[in-house]
């Protein structure tokens, strides 16, 4: 297997080393790890190679965190159906689990990218964050093969699913509903007030919301964005059973 190099300098050699260190592990080819921080825009600006970006590791990574996941869950939840696995895997697998595991990391200071993503705050967005860690998954995962890669995502992923099982019924539903149909269908959730009634001081609001071809709701709330999230959680069950 070709594997990626690229020439460091002796600073950027000891920060990928610190992170390595951090984090319990150890690349022998750190150029992979660098290519795991390499960010796209990098690329369109035409600072590096077009290829030369971590969108293929993020794609691999993306896939041995889900293994893994999947794995842990079948193996210590012999009890919890099929939809419990699936809810808790998507939730800890998401966006808004990874980001922060990314920002308690380091992977943040860590990322390489082009000037106008730097400018407009990328270093603090959610989803290149997110992305960053799978693909640091993926570039373990090419230097040191599955075992340590799947003991890497354990180490990130055992705390999340136990703060998911502590707190049932506090996620948000809506945030996880746009994250699965976004990678599915590269679109958002679109959510419609379909009503409102009562009296100024006891407003009660009904919201639908649309899945590309299906439709959920309506359901009520106090306030629209508590509608959102019950029609979200209604979706959400239907869809990944409860």
């Amino acid at each position: 297997m070709l594997l990626f190099k690229k020439n460091l300098s002796p600073q950027r050699i000891k920060e990928l080393n610190s992170f390595c260190k951090n984090i319990s592990i150890k690349f022998s080819n750190l150029s992979l790890l660098e290519l795991a921080f390499t960010h796209r825009s990098c690329s369109q600006e035409g600072k590096v190679h077009k290829h030369e970006n971590n969108e293929r590791l993020e794609f691999l990574g993306d896939s041995v965190l889900g293994m893994a996941t999947a794995a842990y869950l079948y193996e210590h939840l012999m009890d919890n159906p099929e939809g419990d696995l699936a809810k808790i895997k998507s939730t800890v697998v998401s966006e808004q689990s990874l980001a922060p595991i990314a920002l308690k990391i380091g992977i943040d200071k860590m990322l390489i990218l082009g000037k106008g993503e730097e400018m407009s705050g990328g270093r603090k967005k959610r989803a290149i964050l997110a992305d960053a860690v799978e693909a640091v998954i993926g570039a373990y995962y090419l230097d040191s093969g599955y075992k340590s890669a799947e003991k890497l995502v354990l180490s990130f992923m055992i705390p999340e699913i136990a703060a998911v099982l502590e707190n049932k019924g506090t996620k948000d539903y809506k945030t996880m509903l746009q994250e699965a149909h976004q990678k599915k269908y590269k679109i958002c959730p679109v959510y419609e007030l379909v009503k409102e009634s009562g009296p100024d001081h006891e407003r009660v609001f009904w919201v639908s919301v649309h899945l590309k071809d299906a439709t959920y709701g309506p359901e009520k709330g106090k306030s629209k964005k508590e509608a959102e999230q019950n029609v979200a959680q209604k979706a959400w069950n239907e869809i990944f059973g409860k």
